[in-house]
C-alpha cells in the first residue's frame, strides 16, 4: 500500500471515530438511568423480603376457598421464613422437547372440573424454604429429620418410639400388595408454574388426574413397584362434588382395598397443604440436585382418648422411619412430622400415615418431582423391614 493510499485510511478511520464517539457516548449516558432504576428497583425486591421475613403464619378465611389445612399454622410454622420470591427461575423443565411438564400434559378426560387454562391475577405467593425449627414442641429424631410434638405425650416417650421399627414386614412380590395409596382429597391441585401471584378465582381443585393428586400418587407408586413392592393406586374421588363427608368415603375405599387384598400393610393417605395468611399464599421448596420439589409433611395422628386409635404408636414408628430415610436421602425436603390429635382414617391399620406433599402454592412440578423422591424414600425403608427368606 502506498503512503498516499495509507494516509487516506488514517484519515478515515479519524473521521469515523469522531463521528460515532459522541453517539456512543450518549447512548451510554442514556442507559445509567435505567441501570440506576434497576438497582432501585433489586433494592425494594431485597426489603420486600426482609419484610416478608417478617410475616408469621396465621389462619387464613380458608373456607371462601374450599382448601384443605392443618389447623394451628402459628404453632406449627412459627419460624422466620427463607423467602426468595421467584426472580431468576425461567424455566422449570431443563429441556421442553424431552420433559414434559404436567402442565403441559393434556389430560383425555379431565372430568367435571377442568384444570383452569386463563389466569387473572388475586393475591402474592411467598417462595420460602423451611429450615430446622426450634421450640418445646420440636425434637430431633435420631438419624435425620424433627418431629412437632402437639399432644401431652412426653417427647422422652416418642423419642424412644421413634427407635423402634413397626411390627409387620414387606414383602417384595408385586403379585402381593403392600401399600395402598388413595386420596381423600382427590381433586386436590397446585400452581401451573412458578409465579409471583396467584388467582383467587382458583379453588385449587381438579378432577383432571394429571393436575390433581392422583397425578403425585402415580409418582409414588411408579418407584415402590420398580423396587418390587407391590401397590394398589386407588383413584376414586372422595371429596367431589361434596367436600363434606369425605373422610367418611375414603374409609370404605380402604375398608374395600382391605377385604380384597388383605395383604396391604400400609395405607398412605396422599394430600397436598394449604399455608398462606390473608392474600399470601406460600410455596415451601427445597433444591435437589438442581431441581426444586416441594417441601412435605408426615401426619401421625394421637388418640386422645376419643378417636378409637389403640394402635397410634405404630403408626409413628413408620412415621419416624419414613422420616429418617426421607431427611437422609434428601436433606431439607421434610417438615416436622405432625404428630396431633388426628384421626384421617389412621385408626384402620398399623401403618397408615396422612403425607402432605407441598402446598396449593407449589406447582405441579415442583410437587410430581417430590413424589418421585419420597417414592424413592419410601421404598428404601419398606426394604430395610423386608421379610427375610
Amino acid at each position: 500500500m502506498s503512503r498516499r493510499r495509507r494516509k487516506r485510511v488514517k484519515s478515515i478511520v479519524k473521521f469515523t471515530v469522531l463521528l460515532f464517539t459522541p453517539i456512543i457516548s450518549v447512548s451510554v449516558f442514556k442507559s445509567i438511568p435505567e441501570f440506576l432504576n434497576i438497582l432501585n428497583k433489586a433494592d425494594s425486591i431485597m426489603l420486600k423480603n426482609e419484610n416478608a421475613g417478617n410475616l408469621k403464619q396465621g389462619k387464613s378465611e380458608e373456607l371462601s376457598y374450599n382448601l384443605h389445612y392443618n389447623e394451628d399454622y402459628e404453632d406449627v410454622f412459627n419460624e422466620d421464613f427463607d423467602l426468595s420470591v421467584g426472580f431468576g427461575f425461567e424455566e422449570e423443565t431443563a429441556d421442553e422437547k424431552t420433559n414434559k411438564s404436567p402442565y403441559e400434559t393434556v389430560s383425555e378426560n379431565p372430568g367435571e372440573k377442568p384444570y383452569p387454562t386463563e389466569w387473572s391475577e388475586g393475591g402474592s405467593i411467598v417462595r420460602n424454604t423451611y429450615g430446622e425449627f426450634t421450640g418445646n414442641n420440636y425434637f430431633n429424631l435420631e438419624k435425620a429429620g424433627q418431629v412437632n410434638n402437639k399432644t401431652s405425650v412426653s417427647i422422652s416417650e416418642l423419642q424412644n418410639e421413634s427407635k423402634l421399627l413397626p411390627e409387620f414386614k414387606i414383602s417384595l412380590n408385586l403379585s402381593e400388595p403392600q401399600v395402598l395409596i388413595y386420596h381423600t382429597h382427590t381433586t386436590e391441585s397446585f400452581e401451573p408454574f412458578v409465579r409471583d401471584f396467584y388467582d383467587a378465582s382458583f379453588n385449587y381443585r381438579t378432577t383432571d388426574e394429571t393436575k390433581n393428586m392422583v397425578m403425585v400418587g402415580n409418582e409414588i407408586q411408579k418407584q415402590l413397584e420398580d423396587a418390587g413392592i407391590g401397590v394398589i393406586h386407588d383413584a376414586t374421588i372422595h371429596d367431589y362434588p361434596s367436600y363434606n363427608g369425605a373422610y367418611d368415603r375414603s374409609a370404605v375405599t380402604i375398608q374395600n382395598a382391605l377385604d380384597k387384598y388383605p395383604s396391604i400393610k400400609v395405607i398412605l393417605d396422599i394430600h397436598r397443604d394449604a399455608i398462606c395468611s390473608e392474600g399470601i399464599a406460600y410455596q415451601p421448596f427445597v433444591e435437589i440436585d438442581g431441581k426444586e420439589a416441594a417441601q412435605i409433611m408426615i401426619i401421625s395422628g394421637c388418640d386422645d382418648g376419643t378417636l378409637n386409635m389403640p394402635n397410634y404408636m405404630q403408626n409413628f414408628r413408620l412415621a419416624s422411619l419414613f422420616q429418617q430415610q426421607i431427611e437422609t436421602d434428601y436433606p431439607g425436603l421434610t417438615r416436622p412430622i405432625l404428630f396431633d390429635y388426628r384421626k384421617y382414617n389412621q385408626n384402620m391399620s398399623t401403618g397408615a400415615l396422612l403425607f402432605e406433599m407441598g402446598s396449593h402454592g407449589n406447582t405441579l412440578e415442583q410437587v410430581q418431582y417430590s413424589g418421585e423422591l419420597v417414592g424413592k424414600s419410601i421404598a428404601r425403608a419398606l426394604i430395610s423391614i423386608k421379610e427375610q427368606l
